[in-house]
């Protein structure tokens, strides 16, 4: 399946695995890449940009075919080395650099100086159109039903997607309850080139995450996730577990009043315990309502390939019979 997006990243299938902390490592990238998609390490997951260099020289090591790095630009006091971690991209040859959270605007000369091909995952369409008039190569149009942040204006896919499409004229993915050929199907007919997965692409055997936190997608229905984290406006969507329910209980009873420091120890610095170490309840951790639509742990290659047969299925068969 050719689009722009495939075009654009030399890609065989229009799938994109997005940045995901402490599961955007060499081995999901690669096999994600060797599948015919577009793996991504997670920049920030690396402590350092040396070992950013270094996770990119595993990632080499593993594929051949073009990955990039998410690059997450943190709204912090002390600011990671972004310079950093922008040379180490760059001197380990990746030529595909995903951007999230604020505006990659101040980066953006020296990314495209390096040749890379940049994407920005938005929440709204007016962060989409920002993207477009500062640089970007595409966007990943992240709806509300995403894992993480769906920022604050709350807009499924449905609507987003379309909306995106009457606006843009740089490509765009789908993002946010992408799972199956289904999703890819009725992301195209909304004007998308493609679409980015999180949640799914963790139920895999490629992912390098304890298989408990596997076992918790599968296991999860889409009633499970819960928003956390609203009345500071940094809302996540994290799957549900009793230390989810103490922030939200901490967010009622305490409300407009509430601050980080109140639940901090709920959210800041878990994702080791739980990635790692297959801690269910050590913390909030992002989880898309598409759990759902998860059932099983599949390789990469087979989930990129039943993908892609079942849409071309979707399209010829189910979708051209209704047309005619």
């Amino acid at each position: 399946m050719k689009t722009r997006i495939t075009e654009l990243f030399n890609i065989q299938h229009p799938i994109i695995q997005g940045g995901m902390h402490f599961v955007g490592f060499a081995e999901l990238a690669a096999a994600v890449s060797n599948a015919g998609g577009l793996g991504i390490i997670t920049g920030l997951t690396q402590r350092t940009p040396e070992d950013l260099a270094n996770e990119i020289a595993k990632c080499n090591a593993l594929t051949d075919k073009p990955f990039g790095v998410n690059l997450t630009f943190l709204p912090t006091v002390s600011s990671p080395d972004y310079p950093g971690y922008i040379k180490a991209i760059v001197e380990g040859g990746v030529r595909i650099v995903e951007t999230a959270g604020r505006s990659p605007q101040a980066y953006m000369p020296a990314l495209k100086e390096a040749g890379i091909k940049v994407i920005h995952k938005c929440t709204s369409v007016r962060h989409a159109l920002k993207a477009e008039s500062i640089g970007c190569d595409a966007v990943s149009v992240d709806g509300f039903e995403c894992g993480g942040h769906p920022g604050e204006d709350d807009i499924p896919n449905m609507i987003l997607l379309p909306r995106a499409a009457e606006e843009l004229t740089i490509p765009f993915v789908a993002s946010g309850g992408m799972a199956d050929a289904r999703s890819l199907v009725a992301a195209l007919a909304m004007g998308a080139e493609g679409m980015n997965m999180g949640t799914r692409f963790i139920a895999t055997k490629e992912a390098p995450v304890h298989q408990n936190v596997k076992d918790a997608i599968v296991a999860a229905s889409e009633l499970d996730t819960r928003l956390v984290m609203r009345p500071l406006r940094n809302t996540e969507r994290v799957l549900n577990n009793p230390q989810v329910e103490k922030i939200l209980a901490k967010e009622e009873e305490l409300g407009k009043d509430i601050k980080f420091e109140d639940i901090i120890e709920a959210v800041a610095g878990v994702y080791p315990k739980i990635m790692m170490d297959g801690e269910m309840d050590a913390g909030a951790w992002s989880c898309g309502m598409v759990a759902g639509l998860i059932h099983d742990i599949p390789t990469c290659d087979e989930l990129i390939s039943q993908i892609m047969q079942e849409a071309d299925g979707i399209i010829k068969d189910r979708l051209a019979t209704l047309a005619s």
